[in-house]
């Protein structure tokens, strides 16, 4: 029977094998992997998709992962940008069609045949691993067999040693079956060896094979102390566990020797191992961090402060930097590549969702300017040609501040709109200076006639009264009237100077018919006196009632002139006027005055 020490050195075997199992990662090393051959462009992912059908290796399930989830990274990634174009060209997010990818049919059947290849090698695989299962059950059933009695031990040793060569070319079984046919195996060879009885000599050749093969596993697991790809080393140290389990036992005194050799030697593989993926692991903590940061930089983006095109844009570019910072950063860890990429693509479109989202609302309000802008432009094309200049120019200077207060059009409209307005303005305001130029002339003339006919009046003044300065002075009015205006800033002085004289030839016409009609009354007063007392009394009553009657209505007057604003020129003709007229109710009451006097003398006169 086999001793305790060689159970022990099974048992180690299989957990040294579990061990390295354990650190294994396929997902690692096919991210590794993946990390060194990751194509840039879709044509690249195609032309790996092809190489990897037309290769004779098995398909690596990791890899057609990764190049199915390159290429349609790269798709979207083409879609966006293209979808960004057409809305920043003005198109409306909605109506978006992506073109069709002339490469993304041509992928879908390579991944087809793929799939398909891949399906069939693993039912070869399993349908491989039942076959080395049914072949593996029937050699332990046969050495079972030969350790039923030391009779059929001794006898057939040399079947028992082809049997474990057979058992070794055999491979993998199905792995629900694989921990419980590895320990019949071991515990029937065990019984085998109990039971053989056969010479010192042919025991001990087979320990010495043992233990040069065993030797063997040792330098070549020495070796791969040295191996620079630290994954292919794990490897084939796997490799050399699977070979070294499936050899038998060693002399007794030598076994623990040979078994410390061969786990140190994997301990010095492991541990470089480990190591390295720990410094994967660090890369990839770090590579986290700095995607954590570039997603946070994204969150942190205020959408709302973006106001105009120039914002969106010069974000738009630091997002696109973030986005070409990320593909460079490299693989995270395991757990949280997929998450916190997940969280970085949601980053980025919510970013141009909003983006798009101020497009079309830019879009809707450029929209509606487009149409305010339209009727102002169409308006002034209708007021260009107008003759009524003062009108017209406030109406065009209120149409240039609305315009301003618009705000801004489609690109593709706003030269040509901007033209057909100013052109309008344009157009008007020059017609309107070259009337103002033809009116200057004409109101330069005007004034100078008008200031002949102020030289005529003074004449007329200065030459004192000689029957005609009335008839005179109408016709010189008359010929005032018909001339047109003069420049606004001389059109008060000549007015007043105008106005200052008639007034005086007026006042001194009134002055001499006031006269006149005093010495004519009082030339009346000689008949009066004749007719008698009563006759004059009742003329002296009628005047003082004629008396009363002006100061009312004088009264009336000025009172009326307290309650009228002079603040504007209506109010200061019509105040002008009363006063006129208030003037020459005084020159009445005066006259009134005059003549009741004269009653009141003759009337004295007449006592005495």
């Amino acid at each position: 029977m086999m001793d305790s020490l060689e159970t022990n050195e099974t048992t180690a075997i299989e957990q040294s094998s579990e061990q390295i199992e354990t650190i294994l990662n396929p997902v690692n090393e096919g991210a590794e992997e993946a990390a060194q051959t990751q194509p840039q462009t879709k044509e690249e992912v195609v032309a790996m998709a092809k190489e990897m059908i037309a290769s004779q290796d098995p398909i690596d399930k990791q890899k057609a992962d990764m190049l199915k989830a390159t290429f349609y990274k790269l798709h979207n990634t083409e879609t966006m940008q293209e979808r960004d174009k057409f809305v920043e060209a003005g198109g409306e997010i909605e109506k978006f069609v992506p073109k069709l990818d002339a490469l993304e049919p041509e992928f879908r059947a390579l991944m087809q045949i793929i799939r398909d290849r891949r399906a069939a090698e693993l039912e070869e695989v399993e349908r491989q691993k039942q076959q080395n299962l049914d072949a593996k059950l029937r050699i332990l059933e046969r050495i079972q067999q030969l350790a039923a009695t030391p009779e059929e031990a001794n006898q057939h040793f040399d079947e028992f040693k082809a049997l474990q060569a057979e058992w070794k070319e055999i491979k993998a079984v199905p792995a629900e079956r694989a921990t419980e046919l590895w320990k019949n195996y071991q515990l029937y060879v065990e019984q085998f060896y109990d039971l053989l009885k056969l010479g010192h000599e042919l025991r001990d050749y087979d320990f010495r094979k043992n233990l040069e093969i065993k030797t063997k596993l040792c330098e070549q697991a020495e070796a791969l102390a040295t191996e620079e790809d630290v994954v292919a080393a794990i490897n084939q140290l796997q490799n050399l566990h699977q070979e070294w389990k499936e050899t038998g036992p060693v002399a007794k005194d030598l076994r623990d020797e040979i078994w410390n050799r061969f786990k140190e030697a994997s301990t010095i593989v492991r541990k470089r191992h480990q190591a390295h993926f720990e410094a994967q692991k660090a890369m990839q903590e770090e590579n986290l961090a700095k995607k954590e940061a570039l997603c946070e930089q994204i969150e942190a983006v205020d959408t709302e402060a973006l106001k105009t095109f120039a914002d969106w844009d010069r974000v738009t570019k630091e997002i696109i930097d973030m986005q070409t910072s990320w593909k460079a950063i490299g693989y995270a860890t395991q757990k949280m590549n997929t998450v916190v990429f997940e969280r970085f693509r949601m980053a980025c479109d919510k970013f141009f969702e909003q983006k798009a989202q101020f497009f079309r609302q830019v879009k809707e309000s450029q929209n509606e300017n487009l149409a305010k802008k339209k009727a102002l432009v169409e308006r002034a094309e209708a007021l260009a040609e107008s003759t009524d200049w003062k009108a017209t120019a406030d109406a065009f200077v209120e149409m240039q501040k609305q315009w301003k207060e618009i705000g801004s059009v489609p690109r593709k409209f706003a030269d040509s709109l901007w033209k057909r307005f100013i052109q309008a303005c344009d157009k008007f305001f020059e017609e309107k200076k070259k009337a103002q130029s033809s009116a200057n002339e004409e109101q330069k003339a005007n004034l100078e006639q008008k200031r002949g006919l102020i030289a005529q009046l003074q004449e007329l003044v200065d030459g004192g009264d000689n029957g005609q300065l009335i008839a005179k002075a109408k016709e010189i009015q008359k010929q005032w009237n018909a001339i047109g205006h003069v420049p606004f800033r001389e059109k008060d002085q000549v007015y007043e100077a105008f106005s200052s004289l008639m007034d005086k030839i007026y006042k001194n016409q009134s002055e001499n018919v006031a006269r006149r009609r005093l010495k004519n009354f009082k030339n009346s007063l000689a008949a009066k006196v004749d007719e008698g007392t009563s006759a004059i009394n009742t003329e002296r009553a009628k005047m003082m009632r004629a008396y009363e009657n002006l100061k009312t209505e004088i009264q009336t007057y000025e009172n009326n002139l307290g309650f009228l604003s002079a603040s504007s020129k209506k109010g200061n003709t019509l105040v002008d006027t009363m006063r006129k007229k208030v003037d020459k109710l005084r020159d009445e009451l005066n006259l009134l005055a005059e003549k009741i006097r004269a009653v009141d003398e003759t009337i004295n006169n007449s006592k005495q």
